[in-house]
């Protein structure tokens, strides 16, 4: 009786601990945090994102992304953009993204292709930008942002952008190998 009583309580304390690690994740992908895809990335979708939006000064629009960082490093970070001008993204300004004290600031180029966008009008090209790297020294939950003209409110979602040469698409961070 003893034996199965102890068999049942370790039956039922394995099953709540899997079921608390499950519990995680979904209360991790339910308060909007972004997890680290299969291959080590973080993709952060501007669809994803918390935006604040300037009506007089569009180059101060901003959009927000909590992340959770499993493996502490060095990560590249990437700024993908769907472009009709694969010689110029015709960004303003400089775009700004910035975790904690860390802020990288730079004037977006065409550093690689990666293909056509099949969810945008045709003729647009996914162009990644090159940003520089960040160093996240422990695991946990990070704010990362981003300023730029090319953060658009939520309203100008539902508005035919059809005209805009470069749309901002996402921030990548990629980690850094040895």
């Amino acid at each position: 009786m003893r034996k199965l009583f102890l068999v049942a309580a370790i039956f039922a304390a394995l099953f709540m601990w899997t079921c608390n690690r499950s519990s995680n994740k979904d209360s991790a992908e339910a308060s909007n945090v972004i997890l680290q895809e299969s291959d080590g990335t973080y993709v952060l979708k501007l669809e994803k994102a918390a935006r604040y939006s300037d009506g007089t000064n569009p180059s101060s629009n901003t959009a927000e992304w909590k992340i959770l960082i499993d493996e502490p490093g060095r990560y590249k970070v990437w700024l993908t953009s769907a472009t009709r001008d694969t010689t110029d993204l015709n960004y303003a300004n400089t775009v700004k993204i910035s975790f904690l004290d860390n802020q990288l600031e730079a004037d977006p180029a065409c550093d690689r292709i990666t293909g056509n966008l099949d969810n945008l009008n045709s003729p647009y090209f996914l162009a990644d930008s090159y940003m520089g790297t960040f160093y996240f020294a422990e695991s946990g939950e990070y704010y990362i942002q981003i300023v730029s003209e090319k953060v658009i409110p939520y309203e100008a979602l539902n508005q035919n952008q059809s005209d805009a040469e470069t749309k901002l698409m996402s921030v990548n961070l990629t980690p850094m190998r040895r």
